[in-house]
């Protein structure tokens, strides 16, 4: 299961689609909307994507995570549109027949999924938004960028 969706996420779905009988371990990640971001309250989050090619390159992750670690199996679903504070935004379930592998397929697909999927992400706050650029900018690159923002905004 490698899914773009408008719809709110469901954890027992993603972990159901790499159950089976073999696996010893489904470890999931669940990436929530949260209330701040570099000292700005966060009032609610925009993602868009492209489906067809999101989905292409999170079936090509999910095929890395299964040569890297044999017997693995990956599901992975994010959603799109405007996602409010506590929902759930990616939930990603890896199983694998040991549990260390589970943990660290899963942190893998993680960390990779927000290098490589192409999945873009808008903050809004009181008086402003940003789009997140890239997989992981410093901070203080993101920093300087939203007081770019606000400076050109007044």
């Amino acid at each position: 299961m490698f899914l773009i969706t408008e719809q709110p996420l469901d954890t027992h779905t993603v972990e159901a689609a790499v159950a089976h009988p073999g696996a010893g371990a489904i470890v999931t990640f669940s990436g929530v909307v949260r209330d701040n971001n570099l000292g700005k309250n966060v009032t609610y989050l925009v993602y868009e994507a492209y489906p067809p090619m999101a989905e292409k390159v999170m079936a090509q992750l999910g095929a890395e995570i299964e040569a890297q670690w044999p017997g693995a199996r990956t599901a992975m679903v994010h959603r799109v549109g405007r996602l409010e504070i506590g929902e759930a935004s990616v939930v990603i379930a890896v199983s694998t027949p040991h549990r260390a592998d589970a943990f660290a397929a899963c942190k893998y697909a993680i960390d990779r999924f927000k290098e490589i999927v192409p999945v873009w992400k808008k903050e809004v706050w009181a008086g402003g938004e940003y789009w997140i650029e890239g997989s992981a900018p410093s901070a203080e690159g993101e920093v300087a960028a939203v007081q770019r923002l606000e400076t050109t905004a007044d």
